[in-house]
């Protein structure tokens, strides 16, 4: 597809968007990042359904996805936090934000050892997506998707494996 016409499809269903996305927030910003997100997501395989008679409610999809995993993990951050704050009030453990920097820094290196593609993949499963959702945005079978998360982990874990508990 080309530009000038991915312009127009985004300009005609812009105001559709804008009505899927009031279902999930009333704040304007919140609206406006959702359907910039929906988009930069139906991107990859707009091709595959620019003239499908379902686009809009494959469009939705993508944007309750969006939005859902927005919320996870806002919410997963929240709840870090919180134990965090539990943590420190109750000086069970003291935090040395010199260790936490270097704990980032090796966690930074770790992940950058990884291929690009193994990389995105794990990145997009820490940020709460589904298997067979990462499987469809990289046209993979599930199982492979689930077979490279597994093999990261295992790697991730060797690297860092100073930071266990146990």
């Amino acid at each position: 597809m080309n530009n000038h016409n991915l312009n127009v499809l985004i300009t005609e269903k812009r105001s559709l968007l804008n009505h899927f996305a009031a279902k999930f927030t009333a704040d304007p910003d919140e609206k406006e990042d959702l359907i910039q997100e929906t988009w930069i997501r139906a991107l990859k395989s707009i091709d595959n359904f620019v003239q499908h008679p379902k686009l809009m409610s494959w469009l939705y999809v993508i944007m309750k996805h969006t939005y859902i995993n927005k919320y996870r993990k806002a919410k997963r951050t929240t709840e870090i936090q919180d134990q965090y704050v539990v943590l420190e009030s109750t000086n069970t453990i003291e935090l040395n934000k010199g260790i936490n920097k270097f704990m980032a820094e090796d966690i930074e290196r770790a992940m950058n050892s990884l291929t690009a593609e193994n990389y995105e993949i794990f990145r997009l499963f820490l940020d709460g997506y589904k298997y067979h959702e990462i499987a469809s945005y990289f046209d993979m079978p599930e199982g492979t998707i689930k077979t490279r998360i597994h093999m990261v982990r295992k790697k991730l874990q060797k690297q860092l494996k100073v930071y266990r508990l146990n």
